[in-house]
């Protein structure tokens, strides 16, 4: 059985194939075949077929925004845990300076260089991506929606 490449910063996003590459594509065909269809031979018919479609592709995006909505509350809520318990009594004090974007790039942090990211974090305001990009030792999420 072939293991999981290790994860990083490259490799860290994550598909979901049948919404990414069945659900979705599908979805978006079916409309644009219900817009062609619909300019082609006007009726209310099709343009109900259309609005049908339209609702579709809205509920598929609601479904999984909803799933990374609480996938990304979950995460907040296992990452101010893990600092409450990693870092020193004066940057614990400052874990709600923390934005949920801070919060969800720092999970990938080892529990080394946590506190000093932190602080680092919190003085310089980084961003999501900056926090990503100075990790150096990488810890995978393979939890992820």
């Amino acid at each position: 059985m072939a293991e999981n490449p290790s994860q990083n910063l490259a490799n860290h996003t994550r598909f979901d194939p049948l919404f990414h590459f069945f659900l979705l594509p599908v979805v978006v065909a079916l409309w644009i075949y219900s817009l062609v269809v619909l300019v082609r031979h006007p009726s209310w018919e099709h343009g109900w077929g259309l609005l049908l479609v339209t609702a579709l592709f809205v509920a598929a995006g609601k479904a999984r925004g909803y799933a990374l909505k609480v996938q990304d509350r979950v995460i907040r809520l296992e990452e101010r845990l893990r600092l409450a318990t990693l870092l020193p009594e004066p940057l614990r004090l400052q874990i709600g300076k923390l934005s949920e974007a801070q919060l969800i790039a720092l999970r990938f942090a080892s529990d080394e260089e946590t506190p000093a990211l932190v602080q680092r974090t919190l003085s310089e305001n980084l961003s999501r991506a900056d926090i990503k990009k100075a990790i150096k030792n990488w810890q995978p999420d393979n939890w992820r929606v």
